[in-house]
């Protein structure tokens, strides 16, 4: 099975990302199941019913979401209604949503698991100990894919070899940088610290640069706008054996016009 896992999709620009490169990228690799973080799909901050549907109109199969997760209040009036979108697992327990879904997928039992840190994330249950409540139930899935939402990359890596041999993939998000590092650890759970950005390629972490660097000359408070202008697609593709269900191939997948 191919699944490729779309990075943070931020605003607007992000959106246009999709659209324009999404569809060959499915054909190129064969993707059978597309996972995007969507955290920042609604002007950078949050996700919203049409935001949402959109995206599933250009390929996208299913959403994960981060520490901006509430930032637009329209996700209260679908996030139960919606099974393929999901929120941190690690949140409040009295939080709308779920933090995790099966699906069958080419008759495949594919469980998406979706956490974030706590290192510079203040609030949030133990990553690791909240998984560990959760994975009883879904040990028996064919394949196990986790979103690890984190700030520091010591954490994610840390996570995810404590569960390698459990999971079948530890994708890590939220930084917007794409990393260098994708790998299959000792036994068998495939590995990539940040799986990037999908937005403007003028930007800081998809947002108008001339904004960042105000705030950083005077300190002061500054709205972030969504940057514009060329676009690209940062993601990584999980291949797995059909038959043994073990990772063939983690690879980082980059898509611009430039």
């Amino acid at each position: 099975m191919n699944i490729l896992f779309v990075g943070d999709i931020v605003g607007r620009a992000g959106r246009r990302a999709v659209r324009v490169f999404l569809n060959d990228l499915i054909k190129e690799y064969k993707v059978d199941f597309v996972i995007a973080n969507g955290e920042n799909a609604a002007g950078g901050f949050g996700i919203t019913k049409k935001v949402a549907e959109e995206l599933y109109d250009y390929g996208i199969n299913f959403f994960t979401m981060g520490n901006h997760t509430w930032d637009n209040k329209d996700i209260f009036k679908f996030i139960d209604q919606d099974p393929n979108l999901i929120r941190p697992l690690n949140f409040p327990e009295n939080n709308p949503g779920r933090g995790w879904q099966t699906l069958e997928i080419n008759s495949k039992k594919v469980t998406v698991v979706n956490l974030i840190g706590q290192v510079y994330m203040q609030g949030n249950d133990s990553p690791y100990h909240k998984f560990m409540e959760l994975y009883p139930k879904i040990k028996d899935s064919d394949l196990i894919l986790v979103d690890f939402h984190a700030e520091a990359t010591g954490e994610k890596m840390a996570f995810a070899r404590a569960v390698d041999g459990m999971v079948t993939a530890v994708i890590g998000t939220h930084t917007h940088v794409q990393t260098n590092d994708a790998q299959v650890f000792p036994e068998g759970t495939a590995y990539i610290t940040d799986a990037g950005l999908t937005g403007a390629v003028d930007s800081i972490l998809g947002m108008k640069p001339d904004k960042m660097v105000e705030k950083m000359k005077n300190s002061l408070p500054v709205r972030y706008e969504v940057g514009t202008g060329e676009v690209k697609i940062e993601a990584c593709l999980l291949i797995t054996d059909p038959e043994t269900n073990a990772v063939k191939q983690i690879m980082e997948i980059k898509k611009n016009n430039l």
